[in-house]
C-alpha cells in the first residue's frame, strides 16, 4: 500500500525547527531548480544536521556521520575523486554485490544510476551532510595520492627543481593545491606554514583558533616555499626580507583569493596565507550580528552626509567585513564612493578602489589627497596609521565628506585618546568624529550539539556585575559537524559610541577619559562585554568566549 509522504516543509514546521512564515519566505525565494532544503540552509533557518534528521524520517534512509568512519580504502579506486566531488558522495563499504554510499542528496537518481553502471554494484544509500562528505573526500582521497610519492619524488638538482615547481602534475604542485583546498573545505581563514628545526608544521586557523593540520619533513621546505612564491609572483631568490603577494585560483569552479606574506625566521621562511573566500564575503549589514539598538545607531552614523566613522579592533576582528557591508549599503548611482586600501581585499561593483603602493610614493595620505580632487561623496581609508593620514581624513570630513576607516585600539573610548595622542587638535577630533564602532569576533556555539546547562556560580556573578540575570546557558558538547570543538562559525560583538554635543564639549576641553566614560554610560552605550553577555543569553556563544576578547570592568 503506497504510504503518504509528507512534504519536507511541513515536516520541518511540525518538528518546530522553522516557523510557517520562514517556510513561506523560503518557498517564495526558491527558484525552480533549487531545493527547498538548500534555501533554508542558505538563510540560516536550519543546520544541515537538522535537515538530515528530518530527511532520514521522511525518506526512511539512514544517516551516517563520517567523522572517524572506518572507510575501506580500496573502494576509493572504484569511485574517482571527480565523481565523488561532483555528485557529493563517498563509498563506505561493500557487502556482496552491494556498495554502500553516503550521499548529500540520496534522491539524485542520475548519480546513483551512473555509479551502478560504472561499478557494476547495486547501490545502497545513506545520508551525510555536504560538509562532512567534502571533508572526508579531501582528507582520504588526497592522502591516497601519497606523501610517500611526494617525498620520494623531491627534486635534487636546481634545474630539475624549476620544472617540478611549475609542472601542474608534479607532486609539490598537487600538495600545495591540496593544502589550499583542505583549508577552504574546513572554512579556515588562514594557513600557517611554520618552519621548525627538524620539520615543517602546517596549521589552519578555523573560527579564530589555530590547530595543527600536517607535519612535513624538513627537506620539503625549500620546494614548498618556492612553489608558493611562484604562485604569488614573489622573488624566489630573496630569503632575507619579508615579501607580500596574492594568489588567485579557482577551486571546483569557485574563485578563491589568497593574500600571501613571507617572513624570514631562523629556521627558514614562515608563510601565512589569508584566505579571502570571494563567494562568501559578508556584504549584508543585517547579517553582521548587530543587536537592534546597535544596528539603528550604526545605520544612523553611516547615513550622515559628513563626519568620520571609525571601526576599531585588533587584526582579524572582522573590521573590513563591517566596512564593506557599510559601503555596500551606501552604494548607489547617486553617490561617488572612492576607497584607498592596503591591499584591496574584496572588489566591489560600482566602487572606485585604490591600492596603496609605498614604493612609488602612493601612501594613504597621498591617495587621500588625490581622492579629494575627484569629487567624492564617501571616502573609505583602509587604516589610519599616522598623523598625516588622520589630518587629511579629518580635513575631508570637515569639508563635507563622509569618511569611513579603521584604527587599532582596544575600545571605542580609547580611540578618542589615540587620535589626540597622534597629534590631532582636540577641537578637530570633536568636530569631525561622528562615532566609533569597536568590535571583536567570538565563536558561535554549534547548533547541532548545543545543550542547555545551568550557569556556574562565577557566571552568575559576572552577569550580576553588569546588572543582568542569567537562567540557562548553551554549550556545544562536540559533534562531527564542529570537529568536536563545540563551536561552529563566528559572530561579532560590538560597542558603538555615538559622539553627541556633550561629549564634544568634553573632548574639546581635553577632560579625562573617566568623564567621557560617564557620559557614554549616561547615554546607554552598550559596551563590548554587555553585547557579548547578551549574546550568551541568546544562546549564541559562551561566557568563556566573551571573556577571551572583552575585558570585564
Amino acid at each position: 500500500m503506497p504510504q503518504n509522504r509528507k512534504r519536507l516543509g511541513d515536516l520541518l514546521v511540525e518538528a518546530g525547527l522553522i516557523s510557517k512564515d520562514q517556510l513561506q519566505i523560503a518557498l517564495k525565494e526558491k527558484s525552480s531548480s533549487q531545493k527547498l532544503g538548500d534555501v533554508l540552509l542558505q538563510r540560516g533557518y536550519i543546520t544541515e544536521q537538522q535537515l538530515i534528521e528530518v530527511l532520514e524520517f521522511q525518506l526512511g534512509i539512514p544517516h551516517v556521520s563520517l567523522y572517524r568512519y572506518p572507510f575501506d580504502r580500496k573502494l576509493f579506486n572504484l569511485v574517482p575523486k571527480e565523481t565523488a566531488k561532483r555528485n557529493l558522495l563517498i563509498p563506505l563499504k561493500k557487502d556482496g554485490n552491494k556498495l554502500f554510499v553516503a550521499m548529500a542528496d540520496p534522491m539524485d537518481f542520475f548519480a546513483i544510476d551512473d555509479l551502478r553502471l560504472s561499478t557494476g554494484f547495486q547501490i545502497e544509500t545513506a545520508i551525510a551532510t555536504k560538509d562532512d562528505i567534502l571533508r572526508a573526500i579531501s582528507k582520504y582521497y588526497d592522502t591516497e595520492d601519497g606523501f610517500e610519492e611526494l617525498i620520494g619524488d623531491l627534486p635534487v638538482a636546481e634545474n630539475e627543481q624549476e620544472d617540478k615547481i611549475t609542472d601542474q602534475d608534479s607532486p609539490i604542485v598537487r600538495l600545495v593545491n591540496q593544502l589550499i583546498a583542505n583549508a577552504v573545505t574546513q572554512k579556515a581563514s588562514d594557513i600557517h606554514i611554520d618552519p621548525h628545526e627538524t620539520k615543517v608544521v602546517i596549521r589552519y586557523r578555523v573560527d579564530g583558533v589555530l590547530r595543527n593540520e600536517k607535519t612535513l619533513p624538513k627537506n620539503m621546505q625549500s620546494v614548498l616555499t618556492a612553489r608558493i612564491k611562484i604562485m604569488a609572483n614573489l622573488d624566489i631568490t630573496e630569503h632575507r626580507i619579508p615579501q607580500d603577494g596574492r594568489i588567485k585560483i579557482n577551486l571546483d569552479f569557485h574563485p578563491v583569493d589568497l593574500r600571501v606574506s613571507t617572513l624570514p625566521t631562523i629556521f627558514g621562511e614562515k608563510i601565512v596565507m589569508r584566505i579571502l573566500d570571494l563567494g562568501s564575503s559578508l556584504n549584508d549589514i543585517n547579517k553582521l550580528g548587530f543587536n537592534k539598538i546597535n544596528l539603528q545607531r550604526f545605520t544612523n552614523m553611516i547615513e550622515q552626509p559628513t563626519g568620520i566613522v571609525l571601526i576599531s579592533g585588533p587584526t582579524g576582528s572582522g573590521k573590513s567585513s563591517t566596512l564593506y557591508a557599510a559601503l555596500n549599503k551606501l552604494n548607489s548611482e547617486e553617490v561617488n564612493i572612492i576607497t584607498v586600501e592596503d591591499p584591496v581585499e574584496y572588489q566591489l561593483e560600482g566602487i572606485n578602489q585604490i591600492q596603496v603602493n609605498p614604493n612609488v610614493g602612493m601612501t594613504f595620505a597621498a591617495g587621500l589627497r588625490s581622492i579629494l580632487r575627484q569629487d567624492p561623496n564617501i571616502i573609505m581609508v583602509g587604516e589610519i596609521r599616522d598623523k598625516e593620514t588622520v589630518e587629511v581624513a579629518i580635513r575631508a570630513a570637515l569639508t563635507g565628506h563622509l569618511v569611513l576607516s579603521t584604527i587599532h585600539t582596544n575600545d571605542s573610548l580609547g580611540t578618542v585618546t589615540r587620535l589626540i595622542d597622534m597629534g590631532v587638535e582636540p577641537f578637530l577630533v570633536a568636530s569631525a568624529l561622528s562615532g566609533v564602532v569597536a568590535q571583536r569576533l567570538v565563536r558561535r556555539v554549534c547548533r547541532d550539539c548545543a545543550v542547555q546547562e545551568a550557569p556556574t556560580k562565577r557566571e552568575i556573578e559576572i552577569f550580576a556585575r553588569r546588572g543582568m540575570k542569567i537562567e540557562r546557558i548553551h554549550r556545544g558538547k562536540g559533534c562531527s559537524s564542529c570537529n568536536m570543538t563545540g563551536y561552529k562559525g563566528r559572530i561579532a560583538i560590538h560597542e558603538i559610541l555615538v559622539i553627541n554635543d556633550e561629549m564634544r564639549r568634553v573632548i574639546m576641553d581635553n577632560e579625562s577619559l573617566t568623564r567621557l566614560r560617564e557620559l557614554a554610560i549616561k547615554h546607554k552605550t552598550i559596551f563590548l562585554i554587555d553585547d557579548g553577555l547578551l549574546k550568551v543569553k541568546q544562546g549564541l556563544t559562551t561566557t568563556e568566549e566573551v571573556l577571551r576578547v572583552a575585558v570585564l570592568e
